[in-house]
This record gives structure tokens, C-alpha cells and sequence, in this order.
């Protein structure tokens, strides 16, 4: 007993609440699990020859955004305000000044820079999509850091960070990343689909996902992460994160039933990827909502996303835009509807003041809202489509024709992600490859 009041009154000097700090280390980990969840999700819809690349192009966004993130990252995005509410500063470079006895609000401020973290993992690596089976993996490595940098860490700062003006002198409100994630990663997910162009019979040739009980996994780590990522983003453990994890549930199973309610209707048949695309949709919106609006206004956004991104997922044919696996039509639509509907389902029990149009508060906060949401996907696409630009100059960005044909597989990775028809190495077979007396028998 003696031993446990001994370390434990040091954290309460420090303010760290050890409840806190234990929900807080669960949602880091449950958000780092989504993007191996993303991997997957997006693995098994697109086709075997291209299925790891298509996981490779996620894990190494762990890899190289953490480098970016501890490096520079967290101290422009979370650092003091050094330039008009638009980037932070310099003193957190290295994570500098920043050891265990730090603490922000009740948390150590390593925990909360390893939870931020997670969420540019997932935002960079979500962009993949848009581009599978066609990208360079080598421009893709260079892509990220900087997109990272230059997109991520100063939207992060609007929105989140000390003196950001979105949060600060604009007012609208993002709980867990309508913005920062689901905005910029579609937004720049569209730009690079216009840079790199169409797959290699898009429009002509079935491009249907090759596996998809590996898809509805996927979905599924995904939707269990999804808890960290919102619930989390509460800091805390208390009455603030258990609204936000049942709304998130709410929204993703309304979403679920929207998206299979428009399949069942439009094409006779609800689907398994519908399903698992539904719920992402109401995940999706639900982010940047789930700390600002009651259960009855999670049940709405989630249904609305389902119904509006189930239709959106199409205008990719309409508009000439390869969105590979529909980063745009799920993620930037789904953003910008959990975004918007915040000005109109706010309620002040949960956000602590500002009111939606619903309850009595006008069209101030939607206004808001939708100025957030025009500035965040401008920016979030023209830099990515400079940065796009840039590298696609510098060492091209989209994958020789050959290699698209014979897929990335085997021809980036040399290794095929199944055995069917190929030799131990990855070589497909040929006669060449048999001896005299097999080829024979």
C-alpha cells in the first residue's frame, strides 16, 4: 500500500489522472489498429495482382509518418501559434522539452502526441485508395512525409491546435477529425486521381473486389477502432466519451442501413461491400460530430451518410475521376456531411455553448461550418495537387504501363499475395520455367 501512495502522489502533483491516462493509452492503440484494419478494408477490394501493394502502401504510412510527426510534426501542429492562427512553432522540434513529467490537461503529453500521431497515420494512408493499382510505390514514399507536413500538420493547427483559427477565431467545431481527416484525405485523394488519371480499363474493365470477407474484416477492426478514435478523442474517461462512443455505434449502424436501403432499392440486391461501405459512411460522419450532437442527431447524420454517400461513390463515372476504392465518395462527402450537420444538430449539453439550427441557434454555427469545410478542402487539394505535380515531374508518379498490366505485386514487391499459378519466388509459371520432362509429361 505504501509503495502505491508513493508513486501515485507524484501524478497527482502533476495532474495526470491515471483513468484518463489508462483510456487514453486503449484509444492510442485501438487508432494505430486502424490502419492495419485499413489495409485490409482496402486490400480485398481491389484485385490480386495488386493486393500488396495495395497493404504495403498503408503499413509504411506508419512508418514514415511517425518519423515526420516526431521529428517536426507535433510541434508546428500543437505547438504555440507562430504565425496568425495558420502553423505552430519550432520549440517542440525532436519532440524537444517534452519528457514524462509533461502533462497536458490530465494526460502526460507523450500520451497525447503518440494518440495525434495515429490519427496522421490513418489520414495519409486513407488517401491510397484513391490511387490503387496504379502508383509508383517509390513516389509514394516521398509523397507521404511531405503531404504530411505540408498538408496534415498545418489543417491539424486550424483546428486543434493553440491559436488555430478555425477553432479559435472562426468557431466551428470538429470533435475528432471531420476535418483534418476525412476532409483532407478526400480532397487530396480527388487531386491525385486527376494528376495520375484513370486505371488501365477504367470504365471498360470489371474491377471487382477480389476478396471480400477480407473486406468485411477490415471494415471490422476498423469500426472497433473507430471507438479510440472519437471516444479518445475526449481526453478523458468520462460522461463526454461515453457519448461520443455510443453516437459513434448509433451513426455507423444507421449508416450501415442507409447505404443497404439505396442498394436494395436502386439495384434489387444489398451487398456485402455496401454493408461494410455503409457503416464506414457513418463512421466517417459521425467524427467530427459525435462530441457536439445527442443520439437522435448521430441516428440522422449516420442514415444521411449512408443514403448521400452510396450515390456519391458513382459520380466517379458521371465526372471522369478514378477514385479507385471511393475515398471521395465516402471520405470527403462523409466528412463534409458530419461537418455541416454539426450547424444543425449541435446541442449545447454536449458542446458546452454553440447550438445548432434545430435547437434555437440560427444559422450561425452552420454558417461556420460550411466556411470551415470550403477552406479546408481547397487547401487540402490544390497543395496536394502541387505536391502530386512536383513528384510526378521529378521521378513520375504513375506506374509504367507494364507493371499496371501485370500488376504491382509482382513487378514492385516480386512476391504474389496468393499461390495459384505461381512458382515458390513469385515467377508466374511457363513453360520456360518447366523442365524438359515435365514439360513433356
Amino acid at each position: 500500500m505504501e509503495i502505491i501512495v508513493t508513486l501515485a502522489a507524484p501524478l497527482a502533483a502533476q495532474g495526470i489522472d491515471t483513468g484518463d491516462t489508462a483510456w487514453l493509452l486503449a484509444a492510442t492503440a485501438l487508432v494505430l489498429l486502424m490502419t492495419p484494419g485499413l489495409a485490409l478494408f482496402y486490400g480485398g477490394m481491389v484485385r490480386t495482382k495488386s493486393v500488396l501493394n495495395m497493404l504495403m502502401m498503408s503499413f509504411v504510412s506508419i512508418a514514415l509518418v511517425t518519423v515526420v510527426w516526431l521529428a517536426a510534426g507535433y510541434s508546428l501542429a500543437f505547438g504555440d501559434d507562430a504565425f496568425g492562427g495558420l502553423i505552430g512553432g519550432l520549440d517542440h522540434l525532436g519532440m524537444s522539452g517534452l519528457g514524462p513529467d509533461s502533462v497536458q490537461g490530465t494526460v502526460p503529453t507523450l500520451l497525447f502526441a503518440t494518440f495525434q500521431l495515429t490519427f496522421a497515420i490513418i489520414t495519409a494512408a486513407l488517401i491510397s485508395g484513391a490511387i490503387a493499382d496504379r502508383a509508383k510505390f517509390g513516389a509514394w514514399l516521398v509523397f507521404v512525409p511531405v503531404w504530411a507536413l505540408l498538408v496534415y500538420v498545418p489543417v491539424t493547427h486550424w483546428v486543434w491546435g493553440p491559436g488555430g483559427w478555425i477553432l479559435n477565431k472562426l468557431g466551428a467545431l470538429d470533435f475528432a477529425g471531420g476535418l483534418p481527416v476525412e476532409i483532407t484525405s478526400g480532397a487530396s485523394g480527388l487531386a491525385l486521381c486527376l494528376v495520375l488519371g484513370p486505371r488501365l480499363g477504367f470504365k471498360k474493365d470489371a474491377m471487382r473486389p477480389h476478396n471480400l470477407p477480407m473486406v468485411m474484416l477490415g471494415a471490422g477492426l476498423l469500426w472497433f477502432g473507430w471507438f479510440g478514435f472519437n471516444a479518445g478523442s475526449a481526453l478523458g474517461a468520462g460522461g463526454l466519451a461515453a457519448a461520443a462512443f455510443l453516437n459513434t455505434l448509433t451513426a455507423g449502424c444507421t449508416g450501415l442501413l442507409g447505404w443497404l436501403f439505396v442498394e436494395q432499392k436502386r439495384d434489387g440486391h444489398p451487398t456485402t461491400l455496401g454493408a461494410a461501405s455503409g457503416a464506414v459512411a457513418g463512421l466517417v460522419a459521425i467524427t467530427p460530430s459525435c462530441g457536439s450532437v445527442s443520439l437522435l442527431g448521430a441516428l440522422v447524420i449516420g442514415l444521411a451518410a449512408g443514403v448521400v454517400c452510396s450515390y456519391a461513390v458513382g459520380w466517379k463515372f458521371k465526372l471522369n475521376y478514378d477514385d479507385s476504392l471511393d475515398v471521395v465518395g465516402v471520405h470527403l462527402v462523409g466528412g463534409v456531411v458530419g461537418t455541416v450537420l454539426i450547424g444543425v444538430f449541435a446541442v449545447e449539453s454536449m458542446t458546452g455553448g454553440a447550438e445548432g439550427l434545430l435547437y434555437g441557434g440560427g444559422l450561425a454555427q452552420l454558417g461556420k461550418q460550411l466556411v470551415a469545410v470550403v477552406a479546408v478542402g481547397a487547401y487540402a487539394f490544390l497543395v496536394t495537387y502541387g505536391i502530386a505535380k512536383l513528384i510526378d515531374r521529378a521521378m513520375g508518379f504513375r506506374a509504367d504501363e507494364e507493371h499496371e498490366h501485370t500488376g504491382l505485386d509482382l513487378t514492385v514487391h516480386a512476391e504474389t499475395a496468393y499461390d495459384h499459378g505461381v512458382l515458390g519466388h513469385g515467377a508466374p509459371v511457363t513453360s520456360s520455367a518447366l523442365t524438359p520432362q515435365k514439360a513433356k509429361a
